[in-house]
């Protein structure tokens, strides 16, 4: 049995978290933490994890970027292995995560679902062969009109994944209105829709002379990333520290 400690557990991931792990015979949420704590949950609910006294294997964190600072500082002083699933970190956070991952356990991923580690893998894969054969490289995100950071978590580790095999040749290009010019060779777009109740979609398309190829993964419902979340919960448990993310756990 994995004892979880859902952090944002008052949120839409943390109740679809919560609803998920009720199925689960392997798994059981122990203690919740949420600043805001106006519902009813089958667990106790506290404002911060220094304050929790419940024994717990692992935390997911599905809350807001604000609080992920005081949440490695108590992870670390309660030694708990962490599925961090927040994203719009900034570059000061993510280097502090990689630190703290050299004391306890982090599983950190721009997204949790299977389809898009397997988009990960695809992408790397067509650039290395597209690319030289000068095919631009643009990405598309959708998501719902509550999403904050843009763009997502997810467009950005698709980037990353793509730049990697290229060495960092590409320069990322948010927005080109400010831009009276043809697109370089060199340039990887990357843009933001929101609108609606989209739960995500991702779209990478390779341009060439005469010929577009895309990539495209589109979730429907939140349970596909809750899912990814207590199966990396699953995993985390008992590990090492160190630096983890879901090729890990699918072992793609």
């Amino acid at each position: 049995m994995t004892r979880i400690i859902m952090h944002g557990c008052n949120g839409a991931m943390g109740q679809t978290i919560t609803r998920i792990v009720k199925e689960d015979a392997e798994a059981e949420i122990v203690a919740g933490i949420d600043i805001h704590n106006t519902m009813e949950n089958e667990y106790p609910v506290f404002q911060s994890l220094s304050q929790c006294d419940i024994e717990a294997d692992v935390i997911i964190d599905f809350a807001a970027a604000v609080a992920v600072d005081s949440l490695l500082d108590n992870a670390i002083v309660k030694r708990l292995p962490i599925v961090l699933c927040t994203t719009g970190l900034t570059e000061e956070q993510l280097k502090k995560v990689k630190q703290c991952s050299n004391l306890i356990p982090i599983l950190k991923s721009a997204n949790m679902s299977l389809g898009i580690n397997m988009l990960l893998k695809l992408v790397k894969e067509a650039v290395s062969v597209l690319a030289p054969a000068d095919f631009d490289v643009e990405i598309v995100e959708k998501h719902h009109n509550q999403k904050k950071d843009a763009p997502s978590g997810t467009a950005l580790a698709l980037a990353d994944s793509i730049n990697e095999v290229m060495d960092g040749q590409y320069e990322y290009m948010f927005d080109r209105s400010t831009r009276n010019e043809k697109r370089g060779k060199k340039e990887l777009g990357i843009s933001a829709v929101r609108g609606g109740t989209i739960v995500g979609e991702h779209e990478v398309i390779f341009a060439g002379t005469d010929e577009v190829i895309e990539f495209k993964h589109t979730a429907y419902s939140k349970a596909v990333f809750a899912k990814g979340a207590v199966a990396a919960a699953k995993f985390l448990k008992g590990r090492r520290p160190g630096f983890y993310d879901m090729s890990d756990v699918v072992r793609i």
